[in-house]
């Protein structure tokens, strides 16, 4: 009963695993290992001051919801991170998105979409993340564009009008 139990909860997990696009991988492997030259931790890694690691220095954000982006990262939600992140406070595979546009700066927001990669081997925050959800987010290959919307779609997730 016991083998059955833990067989179905290992393929359930790489199914998860998997609907994202990405492997199973160890967090003790890889290039997800920082030294302490490359990243400070934050006292809290829920208040991140950060831009994160990447491209994007400066985002401009208008301080009403622009619905077109909104709408078109819903549809970039609904086929690529659905299946791991819940628009709530809720844990799935990865955490929750409810709150996170007041949480993180946009640029860290998509610089972690678009680089989640190097963000997991030098980000403090990203760090922190994965030692609690202990599953790496696999590059979705999002273009820029895509990354906009999906952070346009989570201002909206978290009431911006």
């Amino acid at each position: 009963m016991k083998i059955k139990y833990f067989t179905g909860l290992a393929l359930f997990s790489l199914m998860m695993v998997a609907s994202c696009g990405g492997e199973a991988e160890n967090a003790e492997t890889g290039n997800n290992e920082a030294t302490s030259t490359e990243a400070t931790p934050n006292a809290d890694p829920t208040a991140d001051d950060s831009k994160g690691v990447g491209k994007f220095t400066s985002v401009e954000l208008a301080p009403n919801l622009d619905q077109k982006l909104a709408d078109a990262g819903k549809g970039v939600y609904d086929m690529k991170c659905g299946a791991c992140h819940r628009l709530t406070e809720v844990k799935l595979v990865g955490p929750g998105w409810k709150g996170v546009t007041s949480r993180r700066k946009p640029e860290w927001i998509m610089n972690f979409s678009t680089n989640p990669e190097e963000m997991l081997s030098k980000d403090a925050s990203a760090m922190a993340m994965l030692e609690e959800c202990l599953v790496k987010m696999p590059n979705q290959n999002l273009s820029d564009e895509d990354a906009r919307n999906v952070l346009e779609f989570m201002r909206s997730n978290d009431g911006v009008k």
